[in-house]
């Protein structure tokens, strides 16, 4: 398929899982990719090489930074020209529930979460036009009816992305520029496994009808639905991909 030909994306932390499967997948149907990535070079240069470095960029940045936002909108600029698609993938899941709260883990989660998917559509906003589009990323768990404590500071941010997307739908609207979140449920990431005994994950499995975590490449078809033209009368949405679980 070629539905994304002569359109180009960006990716934050598109060097592993969804952010990765989300790369392979519009590279398929025709786009250039760009992925952010913050420290593991070799699995993003890998992901450069199995699209083809015509067609695919690998920078390295921190997501919660401004400033490296900014670069990585302008190594795009320079590498192709244009860009079509935004998906602020880039994130982290620290356990902390009320108690366990340090200002540092709040400003640090912000930071990432919060600051980085803000600043980045600010800045890119001005490079994009009409048909482009604009991904978020929040949680099935935003909308779960069994949630647990350590949640709390994850979820506090998330919930500031799906209030984003509801308000940035509306301002960019006029610019034919679609924003839409899609919202997870519990996935094989190493983000998500890690530091989960497998007693936990076999719970965490068992809140799904389907008894099983969801795979990247699941989450990355949702990606592609929003990156589409398909997707043009659907914005200010978040769309739960979970396997029925929420």
């Amino acid at each position: 398929m070629t539905t994304l030909a002569g359109k180009v994306a960006i990716i934050t932390g598109g060097s592993r899982g969804i952010g990765k499967a989300t790369a392979l997948r519009l590279a398929r149907d025709g786009a250039k990719v760009v992925i952010q990535y913050l420290s593991d070079e070799q699995s993003a240069q890998e992901v450069v090489t199995t699209i083809g470095s015509q067609n695919a960029l690998a920078v390295k940045g921190n997501a919660g930074s401004v400033a490296d936002s900014e670069e990585l909108i302008r190594r795009t600029l320079d590498k192709f020209g244009q860009i079509d698609i935004v998906i602020a993938n880039a994130g982290s899941l620290p356990m902390r529930d009320l108690a366990n709260t340090s200002e540092q883990d709040f400003n640090d989660i912000m930071d990432l979460n919060v600051k980085g998917p803000y600043f980045l559509v600010q800045k890119v906003v001005p490079h994009l036009r009409p048909g482009a589009r604009i991904i978020l990323i929040s949680t099935t768990l935003c909308h779960a009816s069994t949630i647990s404590p350590p949640y709390l500071l994850y979820l506090t941010t998330k919930g500031a992305i799906e209030q984003m997307v509801r308000v940035l739908a509306k301002e960019l609207g006029p610019k034919e520029i679609t924003v839409n979140a899609v919202a997870p449920g519990p996935t094989d990431t190493a983000l998500f496994t890690q530091g989960k005994p497998e007693p936990m994950l076999n719970a965490i499995k068992n809140l799904s009808p389907r008894g099983r975590l969801g795979t990247p490449e699941e989450i990355a078809e949702a990606m592609a639905f929003f990156s589409s033209p398909a997707s043009g009368w659907v914005s200010g949405q978040v769309l739960r991909v979970n396997g029925g679980m929420a």
